[in-house]
This record gives C-alpha cells, sequence and structure tokens, in this order.
C-alpha cells in the first residue's frame, strides 16, 4: 500500500470519523471513558466490557469508535486519582503517582495533570501515525515475538527500575521479592493446581494488583496523613490557564523523554499479552536512569510524569495494531474490543483494510479525532480537577475511603478483596514509615506474573535448558541490555566514589 494510497484512505477515515453520529459517539465515549478511569477498579477493560452490549444497536464503525473513545477516556482518567490522591486508577497510573502525587502535594496540582494529560496526547499522536502508515509490517515483525522475547522484554522492565529503591539495595531486594510472592498467589499455570491460596477459593484467581495498589497508595497515604496531625486543610491548587503555558514551556527539555518513550510504549503495545503497564514502567525507569537528576524523581519530577503518560497512551495505540491486523489482542481490553468484532460479523485480519474500509478507517481517523478531543476536554476540566485538592481533608478523606473501597470490590465482586485492601493500607503505612520503598514491590506485583508466565513457557519450548535463550537473537539482545541496565547503578558508584575524596565539584548537568 502506498503512501498516498494511505493517505487517501485517512482522509476517506476523518470523513467518516467526522460525521455528527461518530462525533456525538466519540465524545460520549470520552466522558464515559474518563469517569471509568478515575474511578479506582473499574478500569478501561471492565468498562469496555460493560459498554459492549449497548454497541449491538449501533454500526460496526460507530460501535468500535465508542469503544475505542472509552478506552482513551480511562487512559486519561487514570492519571487524575494517581495525581490527587495518590490512588491509581488503572494499573499503568500507578507509575504516574511516583511523582504526580508529589508534585500536587507540593502545591502543583495542575502543572502534574497538565504535564500528564499533554504528554499523553503527545505519545498518542505519533503512535497514530505510526499505526497509520506502518500498521501491516509492525504487526508482522510482532509475530516473531515469543515466550523467550517476552520474556527478555519483561526482564528489561525490571532492569530499568534498578535502583528504584534508592540507596538501600537490602529493602529494596526484599520488596521486590515480596511482589513476586504475592504475584504467584493463584493457579499454576503449567499444572493447573492452586497455589498460596491458603484454602480461599476466591484467591484461586490470584490478588488482583488494583485492589494491593488502591491499598498501599491511598489507605497508606491517609494513615500517614492523619498521623501527622490530621491536617484539615487542602492543598492549595488553585491554577489558571497561563500555568498550563508555564508548563508546556517545559516540553522541550523533555523532548528525549517523549521520543523513547513514544517508541518504546508503541512498540510495547504491539506485542500480544504485554500492554500499556510494563510500558510505563519501563518508561519511567528509563527516564530516571538517563536523567541527569535521578535524586530529584519520586519527589515530584515533572518528567517523571511525562514518561509514564507518554508510553502509556502510546502502548494504548500500539495494542490495537495486532487486533485489527492479524485478530491478536496486544491488551485485554484490546481481547474484549476483539469479541467485539465477532459479535459485530467482522473478521479481524489483513483483509480488513480492503473489506471492511469504512470500518478500520473510519477508526483510525477517530483516533486522531478522539485524541484531540480527549485532550481539550480533560485539559479544559485540569481547573476543577485541581480544585478537589482543595476540600478539606476532614471531608476529602472518607470519600476516598468510599471510593477506594468501591473500587476494590469492583475488582472481582468479592468481599475479600475489601479485607485485603485494609491489610495493605496499613503495610502500605508501615513500609512508609519504616523506609521500605513501595514501587519494587508494585513492579514485582505486576509484572511477576506475566514473567513466570513467559519463563516457564520458553523452558518448555528449551525442554528446561536456560542455554535455550542464547539461540534466540532478539531475546539476547534484550537480557544483555538488561544485564548492562542492572549493573548501571554499581558501575556509576565506582565512578562517583573517587570523586567523594576530590575537592572538584561535581560537573553541571
Amino acid at each position: 500500500m502506498g503512501f498516498l494510497s494511505v493517505f487517501d484512505n485517512l482522509l476517506y477515515g476523518l470523513g467518516v470519523a467526522l460525521t455528527p453520529v461518530n462525533m456525538l459517539v466519540a465524545v460520549v465515549g470520552l466522558v464515559l471513558g474518563t469517569a471509568i478511569g478515575v474511578l479506582p477498579g473499574l478500569g478501561g477493560t471492565n468498562g469496555v466490557a460493560l459498554l459492549l452490549p449497548l454497541t449491538f444497536t449501533l454500526t460496526p464503525t460507530s460501535a468500535i469508535i465508542l469503544l475505542a473513545s472509552v478506552y482513551w477516556g480511562a487512559i486519561f482518567g487514570g492519571a487524575i486519582t494517581s495525581i490527587l490522591f495518590n490512588i491509581p486508577g488503572e494499573p499503568w497510573s500507578v507509575a504516574t503517582t511516583f511523582d504526580g502525587h508529589p508534585l500536587a502535594k507540593q502545591g502543583k496540582p495542575g502543572i502534574a495533570l497538565t504535564a500528564a494529560f499533554t504528554s499523553s496526547f503527545i505519545g498518542a499522536l505519533v503512535s497514530i501515525i505510526l499505526f497509520t502508515f506502518f500498521a501491516p509490517p509492525l504487526a508482522e515483525l510482532a509475530l516473531r515475538f515469543g515466550p523467550p522475547e517476552n520474556f527478555a522484554v519483561l526482564l528489561l522492565a525490571f532492569a530499568t527500575f534498578a535502583g528504584l529503591g534508592g540507596g538501600d539495595l537490602l529493602k529494596t531486594v526484599l520488596m521486590t521479592l515480596l511482589g513476586l510472592l504475592l504475584s504467584t498467589v493463584g493457579f499454576d499455570i503449567v499444572s493447573g493446581r492452586p497455589r498460596m491460596n491458603f484454602g480461599f477459593v476466591e484467591l484461586q484467581s490470584g490478588i488482583n494488583f488494583v485492589v494491593i495498589a488502591i491499598g498501599l497508595f491511598g489507605l497508606g497515604e491517609i494513615l500517614l496523613t492523619v498521623e501527622e496531625g490530621l491536617r484539615i486543610e487542602g492543598v492549595r491548587g488553585r491554577i489558571s490557564f497561563r500555568d498550563l503555558w508555564e508548563t508546556w514551556k517545559l516540553f522541550p527539555r523533555y523532548v528525549a523523554t517523549l521520543v523513547r518513550a513514544t517508541i518504546l510504549g508503541f512498540w510495547i503495545g504491539v506485542l500480544p499479552g504485554t500492554g500499556a503497564t510494563p510500558a510505563s514502567f519501563m518508561s519511567y525507569g528509563l527516564a530516571k536512569q538517563f536523567s541527569a537528576h535521578p535524586e530529584r524523581f519520586g519527589k515530584g519530577e515533572v518528567e517523571g510524569v511525562v514518561a509514564p503518560e507518554t508510553a502509556a497512551h502510546a502502548a494504548g495505540i500500539g495494542a490495537l495494531l495486532p487486533m485489527v491486523t492479524l485478530g491478536i489482542p496486544g491488551s485485554p481490553t484490546a481481547a474484549v474490543m476483539l469479541a467485539g468484532f465477532f459479535i459485530w460479523g467482522l473478521n479481524p485480519g489483513p483483509l480488513l483494510f480492503t473489506e471492511q474500509r469504512e470500518f478500520v478507517w473510519g477508526l483510525i481517523g477517530s483516533m486522531y479525532i478522539a485524541n484531540v478531543v480527549g485532550v481539550v476536554l480533560v485539559l479544559t476540566l485540569v481547573p476543577v480537577f485541581a480544585a478537589i485538592n482543595r476540600i478539606p481533608f476532614g471531608i476529602l478523606a472518607p470519600l476516598i475511603v468510599i471510593l477506594s473501597s468501591i473500587g476494590a470490590y469492583a475488582a472481582n465482586n468479592q468481599i475479600l478483596d475489601l479485607w485485603i485492601m485494609l491489610a495493605s493500607g496499613v503495610a502500605g503505612y508501615l513500609f512508609k514509615k519504616l523506609r521500605y520503598p513501595l514501587a519494587p514491590l508494585v513492579v514485582a506485583l505486576v509484572l511477576g506474573d506475566m514473567t513466570e508466565q513467559a519463563l516457564r513457557q520458553s523452558l518448555i519450548m528449551g525442554q528446561g535448558h536456560v542455554g535455550f535463550f542464547l539461540t534466540r537473537p532478539i531475546a539476547l539482545a534484550f537480557i544483555a541490555a538488561s544485564a548492562v541496565l542492572f549493573l548501571l547503578p554499581v558501575l556509576r558508584g565506582f565512578r562517583r566514589r573517587p570523586a567523594r575524596g576530590a575537592p572538584r565539584p561535581v560537573e553541571a548537568a
């Protein structure tokens, strides 16, 4: 398919997306998706699944535009509670809490929200362009990634977070092991036997990551605030649209981060079964590794918001690519959408581009429109979102607890999750008091299950021989990159050590 042909089809798709009905559907989907993303535990996947029956009365083109818009809106909305309340609305928003919430506590919620939404827009826009012009070849390349390659990519995600826990290596390792231990609860993926469920039937499906995250970050933060004197006053969050401009002026210095996060997020999204969560963690870790001021991360660094949000949105677009071109979902949300394809009587694959021109190019055109409308919508509402932080703590705290409880229960519709959330809240409070880093635990919990699955599948393919990875060039390259990143903090330590006794100041960044 030539460039002019793609351009012609894109114009056709934009025309389809700009019809009044499809525009209305897109706006409704964005609003609903943003609301779904704000609610912890509900998530974009559940939101798309809940709204799927409503699409039966729509044309396939309008239906996919509605679901895709809900997906975009959920990604935008997930950042709001992460930044304002330290409660990740979505799994991929956890990395946003690391620096987004400290910024909000410093009285800069508008800057954090503006940075999140703007970087999301940029990451999504570039990814949509990549989707438009390179969909078929990228999908074929992604098919060359099997379990060994996926394991190597996930190992790289862990490596990017090396040193995230700060200076205490022992605490970082302990928290990582705790996260990995929690990720083993559920069924053994090879034997099919339940493990670590202690007789609870509810635990056979594993511990939902969102429930743990809500407790660790949300309730833990509230308990700390209460102990610190029950500060009734809210964070001063008054901003104007001039603040938006001040935030945008910072973006030229983050060009490298934006480019890296977009490419990384898009590619991770294209890989089947990965999704936006590993992409956001990996992007945050790389931003910290390559930053001239890594010590600022975790304390309210704007780049720490830009990196994960850019990658999450780019991965969200990338996850749709294998779904449309090959019928292979790149994320759980894409899998739900794929079910819609069959309900609407469509067969995903390369022929879809020629046989269902209106559907495919209407979807691509709606990506451009929904991304622009979505960012205008959420940026317009930034002052409203930021004003939430001015609500007195005595009113806000109970609301957060209620919201968190609803979100935890909605994850699996079981009471046990409320107790897990409560226990996680107490644990989060104690970990923060004892200065144990939460990030390694969360990363290990999120990625542990996927990593184990990829590793065991790889070992089965290699008949139990670890050397099997050496026969896979792509996997070997990622493992080598992981080894370098694991050793990077150690190498930096050796490089800085002689400078301590030297009288010369540290070179300027």
